[in-house]
């Protein structure tokens, strides 16, 4: 165990917020496996109708104890609604690649989201990203291309899918780190709107009446859902970012050992190397950033200092 591991660990609730972020991956896991098993019975927009429906059942309590102000009045209302259709349009395409391709491979892609956001954060958010990071993100590119293996054959419908999810994925994330003054519920309540629409739209053209266990899963997907999203944030709320989103890439050992007990998708050597690629660069890019911000912090702290010093002589 490195010595800032165990550092971090010593400092109170770090060790409750790593644990709730482990559930919450585990439980994104197993909404995912539970997905793929459901959209190869149920079109892609009843999966979302159902699942959304399920999810608002869930959120209620919070909406009613907020009350309709937060909810209504957002902020920047068109970024909201540009995350909700980028939210909307990931979810979609996340359940429609794991029609065709195994899971492993579909949450590698999506995996590589944190670098596509370190790639874009200059252009849209204006922030800062040294050569140690673009040499991270040049390498996490590298390990796409690994597990894509591009040829006549790899290059799919499937495989373009994923990628064109995992960038909106990207963009979702992009808009939610300009959100940050919004309230979770609102980000989360909107975005389940986004994914109901959706389905009222589309699930009306391959409906599938489901029976009542099937109609029970189709409703357990939202809830899953729903209770992932909470322990995530709330794990962000007990531990710094830092420390506890590292843990997120245990996903991708999940999506390995359901896909393999599961599906019987026996995990592609090249998707296990360019898997492994992406991790290490996408954990470099989160440790450099943190190190950047604490050093940015430590600098503004004695500017602030010596202002203050200087203002008293």
């Amino acid at each position: 165990m490195s010595a800032r591991l165990r550092q971090a660990l010593s400092q109170p609730n770090v060790g409750l917020g790593i644990a709730v972020m482990l559930v919450g991956i585990f439980l994104f896991a197993m909404n995912d496996v539970l997905g793929k098993w459901l959209v190869a019975t149920y079109s892609v927009g009843q999966v979302l109708l159902i699942r959304s429906l399920a999810a608002l059942l869930v959120l209620a309590p919070f909406l009613w104890r907020m009350g309709p102000t937060p909810i209504l009045r957002v902020e920047r209302p068109r970024l909201q609604a540009a995350r909700v259709v980028f939210s909307t349009a990931e979810v979609f395409l996340f359940y429609t690649a794991v029609i065709y391709l195994p899971l492993a491979d579909v949450m590698t892609y999506w995996l590589a989201a944190p670098i596509y956001v370190a790639a874009l954060s200059p252009l849209l958010l204006g922030e800062r990203v040294g050569w140690r990071r673009w040499s991270a993100i040049f390498v996490g590119f590298c390990g796409v291309v690994i597990a894509l293996e591009p040829s006549a054959e790899s290059l799919s419908a499937p495989a373009l899918i994923s990628i064109a999810g995992s960038l909106c994925f990207t963009f979702m994330m992009i808009t939610g780190r300009s959100l940050r003054a919004t309230p979770d519920v609102t980000l989360v309540f909107w975005q389940t709107i986004g994914a109901l629409a959706a389905g009222l739209v589309l699930a009306p053209f391959t409906w599938i009446t489901p029976s009542p266990s099937a109609f029970a899963l189709l409703c357990l997907l939202g809830i899953v859902s729903m209770a992932a999203h909470v322990c995530v944030n709330r794990s962000l709320k007990l531990a710094d970012a830092s420390t506890v989103v590292p843990f997120q890439y245990t996903l991708l050992v999940w999506a390995v050992i359901f896909g393999w007990l599961v599906f019987g998708d026996a995990p592609r050597p090249a998707m296990l190397a360019g898997a492994a690629v992406i991790v290490g660069a996408g954990l470099f890019i989160l440790f450099r950033g943190g190190q950047v911000a604490r050093r940015d912090a430590e600098a503004a702290a004695e500017l602030a200092r010596r202002t203050q010093s200087a203002r008293r002589t």
